[in-house]
């Protein structure tokens, strides 16, 4: 295989690993137009890497955003940066562009273990995948990245927001960043992206929920959000550093995680 190859994704391949030969043709190549594969790979050739990876593809994507905040972040020290996950992949590049550019590469993402298979960016990603024979190295993989000198990214809600009551909103954040944070003694840094996707995004995650679908169907779209994406302007707002002090015995974790959630809605 060439070097061009591994750079770049085979949907096909990625199937066939996952579920075998139980994946009709033609539905494989219905989801390589879903996800834009040529597109993605057209970006995935050029070799970029790491955090030139993010900023390249921010640029490849010609989005514009508009960075507040950023400037009155400690140049030194090691931070929790958590953040709202309104768009499911544009949001999660920006960050670590942004982040990574301010801290010279030292940053890492906790992520789904599928964004593995982009080879450029899996250098500062830790892949999650609770099911299945890499989540028995989950625990320790998560403390060597809150133990090391990098920043660490992450979205506490595990997956992109959804339309709650007319309001663009995550879902319940987990509790995993506040315990973290208190033992390696990291201040956590809130972020709000402000964003949104289509209509048509919500409406089929309402429906997927309404039905009791628990696959995330949702999900599939995601690219195709991306790909709709293209020239579009963000906002993303950076608090101050909350002490990991602040997390003390007052609240269980997770209470303490939903405060920090509505701390970043306030941005």
């Amino acid at each position: 295989m060439s070097e061009q190859n591994e750079l770049t994704i085979d949907l096909e391949r990625i199937v066939r690993e996952r579920a075998g030969n139980k994946v009709p043709g033609f539905v494989i190549r219905w989801l390589k137009r879903l996800i834009h594969e040529d597109f993605i790979n057209e970006f995935l050739r050029r070799g970029h890497v790491g955090v030139d990876f993010c900023t390249k593809g921010i640029e490849y994507l010609r989005v514009q955003l508009n960075v507040e905040g950023l400037e009155e972040l400690p140049a030194d020290g090691h931070f929790t940066f958590v953040s709202n996950h309104p768009l499911g992949g544009i949001d999660g590049v920006a960050l670590g562009g942004i982040i990574g550019t301010k801290y010279n590469g030292h940053v890492k993402y906790l992520v789904n273990d599928l964004l593995l298979n982009l080879k450029g960016l899996a250098p500062i990603c830790v892949g999650i995948n609770k099911i299945g024979s890499q989540s028995r190295n989950l625990p320790q993989q998560v403390d060597s990245v809150f133990h090391s000198d990098d920043q660490v990214i992450l979205f506490p809600a595990g997956i992109c927001s959804r339309k709650i009551n007319g309001q663009i909103r995550d879902l319940a954040w987990g509790k995993a960043f506040i315990q973290k944070s208190i033992q390696t003694q990291r201040d956590v840094v809130p972020v709000h992206f402000i964003a949104q996707n289509s209509p048509r995004f919500y409406r089929i995650a309402n429906w997927c929920k309404r039905l009791g679908i628990k696959f995330n169907l949702a999900m599939l779209l995601l690219p195709d959000e991306m790909y709709r994406s293209c020239g579009n302007h963000y906002t993303v707002r950076f608090g101050k550093p909350i002490p990991y002090t602040t997390f003390d015995t007052t609240r269980r974790p997770v209470e303490w995680a939903e405060w920090v959630k509505e701390k970043v809605y306030e941005l």
